[in-house]
């Protein structure tokens, strides 16, 4: 709740389009057997708190969370509109090594949905470190990654090298939202971001928490993947890598 209050008070006087949140928003991230006792369904009671503050700030919201779906756990991203509805509901496809297999279950298939004119679909911190899921949401129509994390300080150059290079590969705006500051022995990095369609930053935080706020464009996807067309190339080459040339011996 104290997260959702800050964010609530945060948004006062804006005038956004969307924010986004970090993974497991909710609940906390690390918070041991807890995010099992603080999970709900996707229309519980927290979704309901968040919607009205959507409603109030004019703002749709995209917030991790502890998913509860009969006696299955999935580690879940909901988006929620400024009208209050929810928009969409993505579950973590890959869990990393460490606490998050003791939990939650692994979830398959994409998540896109529309907002403001634009294509946007969830992926969950470490399924955005894959290159084929980001792959083929921009594959099935995403021009806007939206990648809610818990990035701790040891991995940023996943922040900084990797999540730019997402961005790039596949000419997409991929919006990077991270825990800051330190929970139970978590040192997370911080380092929030808004990537370009060309890998660039748009906008970056720092290692506190803060609102980071960036315009999106369309057309420089457009720009991006007419100039590098990766995702009409990559047809070609992967019927290309699908031929084997064999080797006689000498």
């Amino acid at each position: 709740m104290q997260r959702l209050e800050r964010l609530r008070a945060a948004l006062r006087g804006q005038d956004l389009d969307l924010v986004v949140c970090a993974e497991l928003f909710m609940s906390g991230y690390d918070v041991g057997e807890e995010v099992a006792k603080r999970a709900e369904p996707c229309n519980g009671p927290f979704a309901s708190q968040v919607a009205a503050v959507a409603q109030e700030t004019g703002c749709a919201i995209v917030y991790g969370y502890p998913e509860r779906d009969g006696e299955r756990l999935y580690n879940a991203a909901a988006c929620i509109a400024a009208d209050g509805r929810l928009l969409a509901n993505h579950r973590k496809l890959v869990l990393p090594p460490g606490f998050e297999g003791a939990y939650f279950t692994p979830s398959q298939g994409l998540t896109l949905f529309s907002l403001g004119g634009m294509r946007c679909a969830i992926l969950i911190c470490y399924d955005a470190e894959y290159p084929e899921a980001v792959r083929a949401v921009a594959e099935a129509g995403a021009e806007v990654v939206i990648v809610p994390t818990a990035l701790v300080e040891q991995w940023a150059v996943v922040a900084c090298q990797v999540m730019p290079a997402r961005a790039f590969e596949n000419g997409v705006w991929l919006l990077y939202a991270n825990h800051a500051g330190v929970e139970n022995g978590s040192r997370y990095l911080g380092g929030s971001c808004i990537l370009a369609p060309d890998g660039r930053d748009a906008a970056r935080g720092g290692g506190e928490e803060a609102l980071v706020v960036a315009s999106l464009d369309k057309q420089q996807v457009v720009t991006a993947q007419r100039r590098l067309p990766y995702l009409k190339d990559v047809q070609d080459l992967r019927r290309r890598l699908s031929v084997h040339a064999a080797i006689e011996p000498v």
